[in-house]
């Protein structure tokens, strides 16, 4: 799939919450701004070498944005995200005006107990049938 116009979404593919919030931005992202791959993914791991990032930068406990290849990261991705899904969720974007070092902060807190709070899977999410065109692979 072509990601011209698109945006990336990079998540951890065996983490329930980020599977649940893929789920989540699947269901309300009407315009089909976004597309997604694993961060477990070769095409993340080609995606961060081009923005020079590597697994080892801590990059697998945080959900990334990459949008007109600048990539965001943690509560800034988040909040980017929402801000292209449909209202009500749109609105969450004026959290933006939060200094980054708060919002990361509090970010940090949930990706650090997202698998004991919400499980783990033993594999990466696998897309289904209708949903595998969102999907890089």
């Amino acid at each position: 799939m072509k990601t011209e116009n698109k945006s990336v979404i990079l998540f951890d593919g065996v983490c329930n919450l980020c599977n649940a919030s893929v789920n989540f931005v699947l269901k309300n992202d009407t315009k089909r701004h976004f597309v997604f791959a694993s961060l477990q993914s070769d095409v993340a791991k080609q995606l961060l070498l081009h923005h020079k990032l590597k697994k080892n930068d801590n990059i697998l406990d945080s959900i990334v944005l990459i949008n007109n290849d600048t990539l965001h990261k943690k509560s800034t991705a988040a909040l980017l995200i929402a801000k292209k899904l449909r209202f009500p969720y749109s609105f969450l974007m004026v959290f933006l005006i939060i200094p980054p070092f708060i919002r990361d902060f509090i970010y940090a807190i949930i990706a650090k107990n997202r698998y004991s709070w919400f499980g783990k899977k033993a594999t990466c999410r696998i897309p289904t049938k209708a949903e595998k065109e969102r999907f890089l692979e």
